[in-house]
Order: structure tokens, then sequence, then C-alpha cells
């Protein structure tokens, strides 16, 4: 069943969850889902799909898929956390990737659901299905946890300067609402047809989501270079990242010492804000009948891959196989062949609404085979005449 190299270890749902000094081991109560992958340095990989029960009679229950693996990076900062217990009938999935270490991701690994459970009621709030309500709860989740974690930060006696990004889905059979910081990323394939779900949070590009991040930075007193804030960190929103939030003074006079800035441009530095946030972006997405999975991933996939590449890639495997788990596993494959040079997280919700066996074989579009069948005959018949030429 492991399509994965063999330098890529493969666990199984037994040894699933790891306990942290941060994390208290949680188990399975009744029909609730819950999935931790292990945490270490060294290459992971989850096991099996698991279906998460479904609250609505007659309704398929959604099936999963995740692989969290380290590729060629040194260090393992990724992590998901799946959990179907504790909301009424919504499951919770996450994708973390952190940066400048991995002890903010071990924190959040936990805190983040548990804030998110408060905020939301245990589940009442999204039963409710008033978005206004349900998008206020998940912005006051994300920054008390931000909040937690940063004190939790400052009390370590130690420099810790990581952070982490989150992309978290609430979903049921029939909606799905999304809480967004980062630049990891959430996809959808409705008959085949991709929507990408969320917006990149970058100090950099033409679009309007990074626009808007860096006229957020400058007006908070700070400055990019190079794509990066203060020529330091290439990602705009995140939890953690101290340095950027409460410790920003600190982060300036340790900039001269430094030799990265003079103390006369530092003088002139006046912050109004905090140059990187935890305020999410909250989206609801009514899952129709035409909606066939959904993909969380980190960054280690989406800069290596495209999401139409994604989606198709996706399909092709469920259509030969129907085994979300080895569609997920066989996707992290394809990022490591394409030389990611990140850890790759990823989840696949399945809805279990389409009979992949039925499906008919992709094919690409008329016209782009087309295009590309009188390219090929003009770059052979090209080559035919240079040869003639010089025959």
């Amino acid at each position: 069943m492991a399509l994965l190299r063999p330098h890529l270890h493969r666990f199984h749902s037994s040894t699933l969850h790891q306990s942290s000094p941060h994390t208290k081991s949680v188990s399975d109560a009744g029909d609730g889902l819950v999935v931790y992958p292990t945490y270490g340095r060294r290459h992971r990989c989850s096991a099996i799909a698991i279906d998460a029960p479904s609250s609505l009679t007659g309704v398929t229950p959604i099936r999963w898929g995740y692989t969290s693996v380290q590729g060629f990076r040194e260090e393992m900062e990724d992590d998901i956390v799946i959990r179907s217990e504790a909301l009424d009938s919504f499951s919770f999935a996450a994708v973390f990737d952190g940066h400048a270490g991995s002890s903010s991701v071990k924190f959040l690994r936990e805190e983040l659901y548990k804030g998110c459970v408060e905020a939301l009621q245990v589940g009442s709030l999204l039963k409710g299905g008033d978005f206004s309500s349900i998008k206020g709860a998940l912005v006051n989740a994300f920054e008390s946890v931000d909040q937690s974690l940063l004190k939790w930060l400052e009390s370590n006696g130690e420099e810790d300067e990581s952070g982490s990004t989150a992309t978290v889905m609430l979903i049921r059979n029939d909606v799905s609402y999304f809480a967004h910081i980062g630049d990891s990323c959430a996809v959808l394939s409705r008959s085949g047809q991709i929507e990408e779900l969320t917006d990149s949070h970058r100090p950099y590009g033409s679009n309007k989501a990074a626009v808007q991040e860096m006229k957020r930075i400058k007006d908070a007193g700070g400055w990019i270079v190079n794509g990066r804030i203060c020529g330091d960190i290439a990602v705009s929103r995140a939890f953690g990242d101290i340095r950027f939030k409460t410790k920003k003074h600190e982060m300036l006079k340790k900039g001269v010492d430094e030799g990265r800035w003079s103390e006369k441009f530092v003088s002139r530095i006046e912050f109004k804000g905090d140059m990187v946030v935890a305020t999410p972006d909250i989206y609801q997405v009514p899952l129709t009948s035409d909606v066939e999975f959904i993909i969380l991933a980190s960054d280690g996939l989406w800069d290596y891959m495209k999401s139409k590449d994604v989606v198709s890639f996706v399909r092709e495997q469920l259509r030969e196989h129907g085994n979300v788990q080895l569609a997920c596993e066989a996707l992290a494959q394809v990022a490591l062949d394409r030389r990611s040079e990140d850890n790759i997280s990823i989840i696949i919700a399945d809805l279990g609404r389409t009979e992949w066996k039925k499906l008919p074989v992709q094919r690409q579009n008329m016209v782009v085979e087309l295009v590309q069948a009188a390219a090929t005959v003009g770059i052979v018949t090209v080559g035919i005449w240079m040869t003639s030429l010089l025959s």
C-alpha cells in the first residue's frame, strides 16, 4: 500500500499520537475521530483513511486521507490535526506550518482546537449556522490562543522566535467553515473544477491579498525588504513570532547589534501595531452535491504544484483505486519528486459522494490537445528543414 520512497518512514495508527510537554494524551471518546501524527525530527506519514461519523441519516461519512513528511528539511516543523469529537456534528481539521523551530506548532496542536471548541460553545454556534457569530468566535479564538502562545514563549526564559501558520477547516456533510492565517492553502474540487478557498498572507506579490498585507505592515510601522518583513520573515500572518509583536523594540536593538541596520535608521521607526498578526480570514463554503473533496496542505505542496494539477492528480488517483489515503501519500511523493525543499503536510476530505470507479478517464481540453499537436508538428518540420539546409 505504501507509495512513498523507502526513506519516508510510515507509522501505523497505533503510533499516531505522541505526547509532548505541552500536549496531553487524547483518546477517542465514543464515535469521535482523533488524529495526531507522531511529532519528531524524522520523516513521517500517517497510515490509513478513517471514516468520520455522520450525524445525518443516510449520508455517507467523510473519508480522510492525511500525511505529513519532513522531506529534505533538517527539521520537521509541520503538523496536522483531525478531530471529530466535541463539536456536535462537525469535524475539525488543521494544517500547521511552523518556522524558526517547532515549539509553537507543538503548543498549537492542542490549544487551538481547545480555543475553537470553547469559542464555538462546543459546536452550538456551528449548529446555529449564523455566519457572523461563527466568524466572531473563530477570530476571537485565534487571537486569544496567540496571546497565550506569546506568554508561553516569553515565560520559557530562552529566546524562542518560533511561529506557525494555520489553516483550519470545520466541516459537516453540507457546509464547511475555514479559519486561515499564513501561506498554506485550501482548495476544493467541484465536479473536477478547482476552487481556491484561501488567500496566502505574504508580504509580496501583486494580488489583492498581498497588496492589503503590505499596506497593513507599513501602516504598523514595518518595512519590507526582498519580500520579507524587516528583511526577515516571508509570511505576514502567523501565531507566535514574538519579535514582530511584543518584542519589536528588542528586535530593533538586536538588529543594530548584529549590524543589520543603523541606530539612525532605528531612531526613525515608530511602531503603530504588530507587523505579523494572528487575525484569520474566515470563509463559509456550502458543500453542494457536486463537491467531491477538499484539500488542505502546507506550502511545501503548493509551491511546487499548481492547484489544478493537484486536483487532477487526486481525482485520477481516486478513479484508479478509490483510496483517499493512498491518493494523499502519492500526492506527497509527487511533490518530493519535484524537489520540494520544504516539509509537506496534506489533508484530503473525500465527501463520499462520488462513485470513483465510474468516473471517466480525464482528458485534456480538445483545444489544448490541438495546440500541442500543432506545436509538435511545427517543431518537427523546422527540424527537418534545418537538417536539409545543413546537409
